[in-house]
């Protein structure tokens, strides 16, 4: 079973923190484990993927990076 992660943010203190659970959670108010506030919002997440696909739209001879663009990143 995959069980998302969303990171929240506390309003109160700015304490950043995980919660592990179904979409739901992700539109309920979280307790802050720092300072037990309620105050808190869902942060927006990205995610990768990784691997190998003949289907990745990146070409080696594109130049730039793993990202699919020219720029300055470490990949």
């Amino acid at each position: 079973m995959v069980v998302p992660i969303y990171e929240f943010s506390c309003l109160s203190c700015r304490h950043s923190f995980d919660v592990f659970g179904g979409y739901a959670s992700r539109d309920e108010r979280q307790v802050c484990p720092e300072c037990e506030s309620t105050n808190t919002r869902a942060m927006f997440s990205t995610f990768a993927v990784t691997g190998k696909s003949e289907a990745s739209g990146v070409s080696p001879s594109a130049g730039g990076c793993g990202c699919g663009g020219s720029c300055a990143c470490a990949n």
